[in-house]
């Protein structure tokens, strides 16, 4: 019995010195775990403890927003210069258009004004030929007869004088007509060229054509890089084909367009110079300043110059 209880002894004690040592063993690897996990935290956090790392899967995510909006803003930029790219290759393909259509219009206004002055010199030698053959045809007269000699000299030179005055006369305006264009107030607003403009246009609307041309002539000249010259040419323009001139008309709605064909009055002189041509006859020249006109300022035609534009397609019979 006694030796049973002292193997039983013996057996617990070598139990729980098993216990013991394994205890020791464990503690002391935790111990070692537990240092080097603070040497790797002073590691990662060198200023102190007390920090939180972030997990591994979390890293990913919090770079994803980056790059997608890095991405898409990218994707922005490239969209928004391709269409700027394409709105650039528009507008060019515009203006080569449109300087093509001025060229062309340019030619032919010049064929035009050559066939004006052509026409304007055929009928003036007209005019002076019939002093001409009448001096001429009196020549032989004088080779036979002596005596109706002074006759015919003295009598001949008379119509020329005559036809000579009327030129003069109709030139000069009446007194009624000074007196009237005197009545019409001139503006004096301190602002020289919109008194000019003004003063033209209220000549021009009481119908004294020349008055209005002479005044509104002088005030382009003197200021002819105004803001609101292309007002004042179209005016001029219109001051001329309302006076029945509309060859000189043709060039000054012409001019105001190449000139400025950004002012406000660019369009208004298109349509005109197309009113012009027609009445000269040239409604082909007449249908492409429509054309011009329609193809340059399409909201202009289409909408407070439409009913005007329709009408003169109508009046030049243009396709």
């Amino acid at each position: 019995m006694k030796f049973r209880l002292a193997l039983l002894s013996g057996a617990a004690f070598a139990l729980s010195a098993s216990a013991v040592a394994q205890d020791a063993n464990i503690d002391g690897r935790v111990g070692k775990l537990e240092k080097e996990m603070r040497a790797v935290q002073r590691q990662v956090f060198p200023a102190g403890a007390g920090k939180f790392i972030a997990p591994d899967i979390q890293s990913p995510t919090a770079t994803k927003p980056e790059n997608t909006t890095t991405t898409s803003a990218t994707s922005d930029l490239l969209m928004r210069v391709d269409a700027l790219e394409a709105q650039l290759a528009t507008l060019t393909g515009q203006v080569e258009q449109q300087g093509n259509n001025m060229r062309g219009l340019e030619a032919r206004l010049k064929i035009l004004e050559a066939q004006l002055a052509s026409a304007q010199m055929a009928s003036a030698p007209q005019e002076t030929e019939v002093p001409a053959t009448a001096q001429a045809t009196t020549a032989p007269s004088v080779l036979p007869a002596a005596a109706p000699v002074p006759v015919a000299v003295t009598v001949k030179p008379k119509p020329v004088v005559a036809a000579a005055k009327p030129v003069a006369t109709a030139a000069k305006p009446s007194a009624a007509r000074v007196a009237a264009v005197a009545a019409i107030e001139r503006p004096a607003t301190g602002d020289a060229f919109e008194d000019g403009y003004t003063y033209g246009f209220r000549l021009w609307e009481a119908k004294f054509y020349p008055e209005a041309q002479a005044t509104l002539e002088e005030t382009l000249k003197t200021y002819p890089k105004h803001r609101r010259a292309s007002f004042l040419r179209n005016l001029l323009g219109r001051a001329w084909l309302d006076d029945k001139k509309p060859a000189t008309a043709v060039k000054v709605f012409y001019d105001n367009y190449k000139a400025d064909p950004r002012g406000e009055r660019a369009p208004d002189s298109l349509f005109f110079l197309g009113s012009a041509l027609t009445d000269l006859g040239k409604t082909a020249e007449a249908c492409e300043a429509y054309g011009e006109l329609t193809k340059a300022y399409p909201d202009v035609a289409s909408g407070r110059l439409a009913d005007r534009v329709t009408a003169g397609k109508t009046r030049a019979k243009c396709k």
